[in-house]
């Protein structure tokens, strides 16, 4: 199996795009990236599916930065082609609550990103709202429900006003309930402007939300683009497998 590479759709739209080149990360003797060519919009909402194991979680670890690629390139092109410095910032699956309040969460963050103290709170308060937890703005963070920490992990990443937020499968372990209102939040998010980079397991989901996917099997691109395609007529016969429910080998 190959990447798609050169032979995948452009992205939608004529925005900025986050390009990779031949990324591949190599943990031991293990490949968990190889030969990953894509160009992901930071605008909009992608999608990336692929059954367990294949890389999901890693592929936007190394997006972000959080995880350094063994080989290629990765790097932001604005709509002339020239590079460029998009801002991202990372919701992992199960996000690490600091001991301190929820409103001390997301300043710790700005903190870290350098906005200026007096700009803190203000910021904090505004984006803990928006997520509708501010009544929870002086509780101990770690005292909240898994959904409010969710919550407070996107209220903390949206503070920082990315081009794009990375989500690894926010709602996976959520109930339906705390799982639909993140999903509307996300949504709103995306109509307000800000790109969407989420992996998820849950196909339905993946449905609903995605303007364009990219489906990994062993940590290789299998398929890339725009999701109505990529539902309705799959190009290559794993991606059809992977749909049908079947085991991908």
């Amino acid at each position: 199996m190959r990447s798609v590479g050169s032979a995948e759709p452009p992205p939608p739209g004529d925005g900025a795009v986050l390009r990779l080149r031949g990324v591949g990360l190599r943990a031991g003797t293990v490949d968990v990236l190889s030969g990953v060519d894509l160009e992901v919009p930071l605008a909009g909402r992608t999608v990336v599916v692929g059954p367990n194991g294949a890389g999901k979680s890693t592929l936007l670890a190394v997006m972000h930065g959080v995880l350094a690629a063994s080989s290629g390139t990765i790097g932001g092109v604005d709509a002339q082609g020239a590079a460029c410095r998009p801002r991202l910032a990372l919701v992992f699956q199960r996000p690490v609550m600091l001991r301190r309040s929820a409103r001390a969460n997301v300043e710790h963050a700005l903190s870290i990103a350098g906005l200026p103290v007096s700009e803190r709170a203000a910021r904090a308060d505004a984006a803990l709202a928006d997520v509708g937890l501010a009544y929870a703005a002086g509780r101990p963070a770690r005292r909240l429900s898994g959904g409010e920490q969710q919550r407070l992990a996107i209220a903390r990443a949206q503070a920082l006003a990315p081009d794009c937020l990375l989500l690894d499968e926010p709602t996976s372990s959520l109930d339906p309930a705390s799982g639909a209102a993140i999903e509307r939040h996300l949504m709103a998010l995306s109509a307000r402007g800000v790109g969407l980079l989420m992996t998820t397991h849950d196909l339905a989901q993946a449905r609903r939300v995605a303007e364009w996917v990219v489906l990994l099997h062993r940590g290789r691109v299998v398929e890339a683009g725009a999701a109505q395609a990529f539902f309705a007529s799959p190009r290559t016969e794993l991606a059809r497998r992977f749909l049908a429910g079947d085991w991908l080998d």
